[in-house]
This record gives C-alpha cells, structure tokens and sequence, in this order.
C-alpha cells in the first residue's frame, strides 16, 4: 500500500481539525445530555465510515476492509475503556460538566501514545517477525483473563499510580473549574482533575497494548492501523457520555470481547505458518461476536432503564467554593505572595 507524505499529511490535518471543532463546541463547561453524546457519535462514525469508503474507492476493497475490520476492533474495544472511564469518573465524583474537557484531553494523549505504539509495534514486526507470536500468545492470554475476571472492577482507591501521584505531586482537595493547575500562596498546586487525566492517561496505555497487537492481526499496514484507531479513539468522549449510564446494562459485552481478542490471537497464530484467514471472514466473525453479546445483554436487562453508577458516599474531592476560587493567584508569572508552602488542606502527601 504507496502513501504518500500528503495523504499523511492531509489525514492528520482532519483530526487537528476535528479536534478544534469539538473543543470549540465545548468550549463552555455543561452537562452534555444523551441527544448531544448521540448527535457527536453520529459524527464521528460517519467520519470513519466515510475514511473507510475513501481507502475503498483510492486502493481497492481489501484494504478498505483491512480497514473496516480494524475500527471495528478498535471501536468494539474501546467500549471497555468507556466503563473505566465512567468508574474513574464516579470515583472522583467529577462534576458531569467537567468530563468532558479532562475527556478530550485523555483522548489527545491517547492519540499520541497510540501512535508511539504502532510505530514500534511495526518495526518490531519488520524486524522481528517471532514477535508476532508474542502478539497472539499476549492475545489469547489477555482473552482468557478477561474471561475469569470477567466480574472484576477496576478499583482507583487501591490504584498505585494515584497513591504515587498523590504522595509526590502537591495537590488541592478541590474541583476549581476546568483547571488543571492553580496557584495558591505562591505554590503550585495539582487540581484533582489532573490526577484524574494521569490516570485516564495510563489505564489508556493498557488498554492500547491489548488493542495494538490485535488489529496487527488484522493488517500490516501502518496507515491503516493507525487511522483505524485514530477515528475510533475520536468518538470515545461521545461514546462516554452515551454509554456510561448503561453499564450495568452490557453484561455479557465483556465475554464478547474477551472472544474477539482470543479470535484475533487464533488469527495471528494461523496467519504465520498455517492459513491466511480472509479479512472478509475476520470482519464478519468480529462482528458477529459484538453483535450477539450486545444483544443478549439487552435481552437480559430488559426493563433497566439508564442508571449513573453510585458515587462514593464521601467523595474524596469536592467543589471549590467562590470565596476558595477568588482566593487563587495567577497561575504563571508573579505570584503576588511568597507564602511557599501550601496547608494541610491544600494537599496530602498520602492518599487511598
């Protein structure tokens, strides 16, 4: 597959584009309803679909469904990643009209991290073609796993990458705004929304080196790895605020993709000695699979309606107040006090 440096070039210039387009949309914090999450899904698969349709009539329908048969990986997996976010996000008690700033910016990371990733994931392929079986044998591992632990929640108080953040990184108790950072006499102080970004951030990277590997199994081609999972990532934050209230509905949407992941590490497996299993077959057995898992959860769940998931009854962080707000400094240049140290209240070295 020949892709010029302009096609590159242009592709990567559509999703800066879509980027700024969804953070002007945004740019005012509030609480982003069903019908709004819906209409900016809507969006972002037909923006995919129609990336799709592009490759189709540019380098024929193999690629096209090389193509197709990796964002519907990426997309099914992603759903996976949507309930850690809503676990996170409730664990913080992050007010629902900041989601989705610290959102985008945990999807701009994950497009970075996830390019990284497939650049080194291809020229360990190239290189080395037995990682390939550490790929299918990390697959299949990953699948059944998913499997026994099926019932298992991620737990962000026991989390080691918040315990680590809290104890070297001085942080406020308080939600001030959308911000990130504020300055409060004279020092510099994490808001709880950063910590929630890191950990956005990491649980992405895990999630990406399941993901990775399988859409290899898919295609070999760089360009389309790495737009399959641009414009899947793309329509996470809308797939967030679509989804999150129906967790407790997609019961057996686990099991779906713990079965899509052990089918694409049997793929690999087959796709190196044995027999080349036609993309075509790959995409329909995929989609079968996600299918009928979303299906008999809905069955299932009959008559649940959409139901947030409990936040914590003393919520680790809260609201600043207006008197607290009014009380910070410019974050950059002179502080205006020299006080240096922040109070107990403004951050603990300790942390769940």
């Amino acid at each position: 597959m020949d892709v010029p440096f302009w096609v590159w070039a242009s592709v990567l210039g559509v999703i800066v584009v879509m980027l700024a387009v969804d953070l002007f949309a945004h740019r005012r914090a509030h609480v982003i309803g069903v019908k709004e999450a819906a209409a900016w899904s809507g969006v972002w698969v037909a923006l995919g679909v129609a990336f799709g349709v592009v490759i189709w009539w540019v380098w024929g329908a193999g690629f096209a469904q090389q193509y197709f048969a990796g964002y519907l990986i990426e997309k099914s997996l992603a759903v996976d990643n949507v309930f850690v976010w809503a676990i996170i996000l409730s664990y913080f008690a992050v007010p629902r009209e900041f989601q989705h700033r610290v959102l985008f910016l945990g999807v701009l990371g994950a497009l970075v991290f996830r390019g990284i990733f497939i650049a080194a994931g291809a020229i360990l392929i190239q290189n080395f073609a037995w990682v390939l079986y550490v790929f299918a044998a990390f697959l299949l591992f990953t699948g059944f796993r998913m499997i026994r632990q099926r019932h298992d929640h991620l737990e962000p108080d026991r989390s080691v990458v918040l315990r680590t953040f809290r104890r070297f990184i001085p942080m406020t108790q308080t939600y001030h705004g959308q911000r990130l950072l504020v300055r409060r006499n004279g020092m510099l102080l994490a808001t709880p929304l950063l910590a929630v970004l890191v950990l956005i951030e990491v649980t992405d990277v895990v999630f990406a080196v399941d993901s990775i590997p399988a859409i290899f199994a898919v295609t070999d081609e760089v360009f389309l790895v790495f737009t399959a999972n641009a414009f899947a990532v793309l329509g996470l934050r809308a797939m967030y605020f679509l989804l999150a209230d129906l967790i407790h509905r997609f019961v057996f949407l686990k099991v779906g993709l713990a079965l899509v992941l052990i089918w694409v590490g049997v793929k690999m497996l087959l796709k190196i000695d044995v027999f080349y299993v036609p993309t075509t077959v790959s995409l329909a057995v995929v989609a079968t699979i996600i299918t009928v898992s979303i299906i008999a959860s809905l069955r299932a769940t009959r008559g649940q309606g959409r139901q947030a998931l409990p936040a914590p009854s003393d919520p680790p962080f809260r609201v600043a107040t207006e008197t607290e707000d009014a009380d910070l400094q410019p974050l950059w240049g002179s502080p205006g006090r020299t006080g240096g140290r922040a109070t107990t209240a403004d951050h603990e070295d300790g942390g769940p």
